[in-house]
């Protein structure tokens, strides 16, 4: 599930919104109101439940052979997501919704861009859409979906490496 040229997407579980109006986000380390979305090269960090906590990792311009084949695999793909266990169910289960917002409205925010912002609200151009199986989506996209026992030793390893990382609601993750 990607966003069309001159879109963007936001994902949610809700598949009732019809504006979106700009807020703090709980998890924000923002003050400012903002609407959220991402561009095509950042929705797989979003085909996953909310709250699900999540480890990314891909090969960047500086990351170094040897840190791509110790982390992600020697001939396994650029990129790797891990999850734990517990949220295999959450994952295999759970409805997730897309919404194709326009582009017009969003600007890239913070240093690395990882998402995109509008300040004023917007409506979807359509209604919300269901996203297909996750695990599918990430096979389809090449994507390696690693389920581990605990994400910190894994995070600890990508944060330490040349390799271009996220993590998301990691503070969900077992301790």
């Amino acid at each position: 599930m990607r966003p069309e040229p001159g879109q963007v997407l936001h994902f949610s579980e809700d598949p009732t919104i019809e504006r979106f109006v700009p807020h703090v986000a709980p998890t924000s380390q923002l003050r400012e109101p903002y609407v959220w979305a991402v561009t095509a090269d950042r929705c797989p960090d979003y085909w996953f439940p909310r709250a699900c906590p999540r480890a990314m990792a891909w090969k960047g311009p500086r990351t170094t052979e040897e840190d791509a084949g110790r982390i992600i695999g020697a001939g396994s793909g650029d990129r790797v997501h891990a999850v734990e266990y517990g949220w295999l169910r959450a994952i295999m289960d759970v409805r997730l919704y897309a919404y194709r917002l326009p582009a017009e409205h969003f600007a890239p925010i913070g240093e690395f861009a990882h998402a995109v912002v509008a300040r004023v609200p917007v409506r979807p151009l359509g209604p919300a859409e269901p996203v297909s199986d996750l695990l599918e989506l990430h096979e389809q996209a090449g994507i390696q979906l690693r389920v581990l026992d605990n994400l910190w030793p894994f995070w600890g390893q990508v944060t330490a490496s040349t390799l271009e990382f996220s993590g998301i609601r990691l503070r969900n993750a077992r301790r």
